[in-house]
């Protein structure tokens, strides 16, 4: 495309984006909370009532990747950063792999999103369309205008809680669509053996809990091959060299079958490497003797302090997750690795040997 086709079409896109932000963003919508306090500002997402469990992510970037994040399943997501949608949104264009090659999943995992400021322009180097635009066509309710700063210290003080977006009218009435909190796993895990890299060298089997692409594409950088099984697979029947179970949404207590699994792995007399993230590293932890227990607000953001015990190096992670492990009863040969500076929670256990 010429300089001047290109920037004809790029002032003809600006101004039907501009055409349907102002349509949008007339509409009235409100997020009620469970316990009846009410935030109201403008629609500019797809327009249907959604419930869902109500977050607040302090990451100062990264919404593409965190909205496609299938840990954020039935979630309501409130962003505290107050400007977002200024970089677009990137291609949903997939790799040789059938992978993402920008985003986490093939699709938009949280079922609202709450916003400060929704930017209208944007501009980045592999934006493809607006977050707006995104949003409307992937059918997920937003709001902006919020004062997100109340959001966040109400949900603090009183812990997250179930949420609604409703529309101005009507809207106590209006029928929600709600995730199922019980089947969010099931949804976001494959529903086959599905195989990348193979032949390449050793074989991990990655249990998919909803796992993020970006993961199953570092794999692949390093050489290895990925069986990756559905959430309730018996992968104990099949041949590799290492287990890794991976984030997904929910709570530890609706993956009985993969509980099942892990523990009858840790139990073969083969000794072979396993490593667990997020919703992972809660069912393994439980397998070996902790307890689950729910976070008062969760740790969602970019820069959560953990520490490795016994040192005192720290270092700022990238966390999602709402529920937290309880150590006290870890068997005897496991011991925590990692510990939250902000609240003290576990953030890894380790094997001894």
């Amino acid at each position: 495309m010429s300089a001047a086709n290109d920037s004809v079409f790029r002032s003809e896109q600006s101004e039907r984006f501009n055409i349907q932000n102002i349509m949008n963003i007339q509409k009235k919508a409100t997020l009620v909370l469970s316990d009846g306090t009410r935030f109201q500002g403008e629609s500019f997402g797809y327009e249907a009532a959604v419930v869902g469990e109500v977050v607040f992510n302090t990451a100062m970037a990264g919404y593409p990747e965190s909205l496609t994040d299938p840990s954020y399943a039935g979630q309501i997501v409130a962003f505290t950063y107050p400007l977002i949608g200024n970089y677009g949104v990137p291609t949903t264009e997939v790799n040789e792999q059938g992978l993402s090659r920008f985003l986490e999943s093939d699709k938009i995992q949280v079922s609202g999103l709450i916003v400060s400021q929704y930017s209208e322009e944007y501009s980045h180097w592999n934006a493809a369309e607006t977050l707006q635009d995104w949003l409307i066509r992937e059918q997920i309710p937003a709001i902006t205008g919020i004062d997100t700063r109340r959001l966040t210290k109400h949900l603090r003080e009183h812990g997250v809680m179930s949420g609604k977006i409703v529309f101005e009218e009507g809207a106590e009435g209006q029928k929600t669509k709600d995730a199922g909190q019980k089947t969010l796993v099931a949804e976001a895990s494959c529903k086959e053996i599905i195989r990348y890299n193979e032949g390449a060298g050793k074989k991990v089997c990655l249990v998919d809990l909803g796992v993020q692409h970006s993961i199953i594409r570092g794999f692949i950088a390093r050489g290895v091959e990925v069986i990756r099984v559905p959430w309730d697979y018996d992968f104990n029947t099949l041949d590799f060299d290492a287990l890794f179970i991976s984030n997904g949404p929910g709570d530890s207590r609706a993956c009985e079958a993969t509980i099942k699994y892990v523990r009858a792995f840790l139990t073969d007399k083969e000794t072979r490497p396993v490593m667990a993230v997020g919703l992972g590293h809660q069912i393994l932890s439980k397998v070996v003797g902790a307890t689950i227990y729910k976070l008062p607000y969760g740790h969602r953001g970019h820069n959560q302090p953990v520490r490795m015990v016994g040192t005192n190096s720290c270092f700022i992670t990238t966390q999602n997750h709402g529920y937290a492990v309880d150590t006290a009863d870890l068997q005897a040969d496991w011991v925590p690795s990692f510990v939250n500076m902000n609240d003290n929670s576990n953030e890894g256990i380790r094997h001894i040997n």
